[in-house]
């Protein structure tokens, strides 16, 4: 072997090499999780990191499937329905009102359009904790603070700056012949809306849901500002809840964190054809 072909050989080593130890630094706590989730012994101090822990077992997952939330009986299954009622509807309302604005933004000249849209990246920046007190006093005026449509309503004033932008560029994207062909054919302005413009952006509208299911599953703050009876928490409230003071039982936790998110995973791989296309066409035009 000639000393050219072995220092190639060397560097490609050394690339799978240095790619595999990332790999194994990213999905390592991932494989800690689901260790600590099968350990039956429920140590609130762990002071291993055994991947495959003695006597493992299913335990944990019991546990919290027959009693997730301590100190009021809540079952699992109707925090399960609260946070898909929060998160779906969050969902929906972002795709609905975000897309009708993005379409205005995108197809029509109108004063402030510039910045109404710099708005929007503004409020987009700013952390979900700075707009506590503000909603706080819009909900309690409109009576719906203390429930879940509320809670509904203020996941979705966070969601809809990212479901305006993405959607805005990926409209701009969408040619205006298509529309113009739909119109000299006798559609409508709202027809070709929908049954052009929408049928086109399946890619954006995918991530625009994407985003806003998991801004209204894995959102606590909030919902711990405004929520008050246990019944109509949610599950990210309950995996909050179980972070004690002084104690945490680690495999409960795990456990309830993995059931957490296995609904975000089911739905990344549901929509992973239309997120790569949607993400990059939607940054195509400003």
């Amino acid at each position: 072997m000639s000393k050219r072909k072995l220092i190639v050989r060397l560097k490609h080593l050394y690339l799978h090499a240095y790619v595999w130890f990332w790999i194994f630094v990213a999905i390592f706590p991932v494989l800690w999780i689901i260790s600590m989730s099968l350990d039956p012994r429920n140590i609130s101090k762990p002071t291993t990191l055994t991947l495959i822990p003695p006597g493992a077992s299913l335990a944990a997952y019991l546990r919290v499937l027959k009693h997730p939330y301590q100190g009021a009986n809540v079952s699992f299954v109707r925090l399960l329905w609260n946070s898909l009622l929060v998160a779906g509807g969050t969902a929906l309302l972002s795709v609905l009102f975000g897309a009708t604005a993005a379409y205005a933004f995108s197809r029509f000249k109108f004063p402030g359009r510039k910045a109404g849209m710099l708005s929007f990246l503004v409020v987009f920046m700013l952390p979900a904790s700075a707009t506590l007190a503000p909603l706080f006093v819009i909900l309690t005026f409109l009576h719906i603070r203390d429930s879940l449509w509320g809670l509904v309503f203020a996941y979705t004033s966070s969601s809809l700056p990212f479901a305006i932008w993405n959607l805005k560029g990926y409209f701009d994207t969408v040619p205006k012949e298509l529309e113009e062909a739909a119109l000299v054919d006798g559609c409508d302005r709202n027809s070709a809306f929908f049954r052009v413009i929408l049928p086109l952006s399946v890619p954006a509208i995918a991530v625009t849901v994407l985003f806003g299911f998991m801004n209204g599953w894995t959102e606590w703050m909030l919902a711990w500002t405004f929520l008050t009876k246990p019944k109509s928490f949610t599950l990210a409230m309950t995996l909050y809840n179980m972070v004690g003071q002084w104690n945490t039982p680690w495999s409960n936790f795990a456990a309830f964190s993995i059931l957490v998110s296995l609904p975000i995973i089911i739905i990344w791989f549901l929509l992973q054809k239309y997120i790569v296309s949607g993400l990059t066409l939607g940054g195509v035009k400003g």
